[in-house]
């Protein structure tokens, strides 16, 4: 899939987008198996946060989750030519409401992974002319899908 242009995506994703060099399926296939593997290797950190107030490790993979599926969202409706603004989300608030603390870091990872293989289906199911539409958020702003497609988590 190509590179999304500047104005596919909002200033804040070019953090994510300058970060990956290689093709975006290829990526996200590899991080099917590495980041489980990184959260596995830190399991006696699941529950530690640096400082008050900041995401533990099972909070930031459950973060990482919750994301996944809301573009996943989004791939899916620009993707059918959905023409309502979609709504934006706070991750703070999505975070702080999803108990991911009281949850078990085991079944946090292989939420994970499931998630990250059954959107992989619908990626590669995509054809060109569906991976270069655009939609609407609610805040105004205009996005592609080859944008949300091509965030791998960092």
């Amino acid at each position: 899939m190509n590179r999304p242009q500047p104005n596919e995506y909002p200033i804040w994703g070019e953090t994510y987008i300058s970060k990956f060099d290689r093709e975006i399926f290829e990526i996200l296939t590899e991080q099917t198996e590495t980041l489980p593997e990184l959260f596995k290797r830190n399991a006696d950190k699941a529950d530690y946060a640096y400082a008050e107030g900041k995401w533990t490790l099972k909070e930031m993979l459950g973060h990482i989750i919750d994301t996944e599926r809301v573009f996943a969202y989004r791939i899916t409706c620009f993707a059918r030519n959905e023409a309502q603004p979609l709504p934006g989300f706070d991750e703070d608030a999505y975070v702080l409401n999803a108990r991911f603390a009281t949850r078990e870091l085991e079944d946090l990872i292989e939420e994970f992974s499931s998630l990250r293989k059954a959107n992989l289906f619908l990626f590669r199911s995509l054809n060109d002319d569906e991976l270069n539409r655009k939609g609407m958020l609610r805040e105004g702003k205009l996005m592609s899908n080859r944008f949300y497609s091509s965030l791998p988590d960092m």
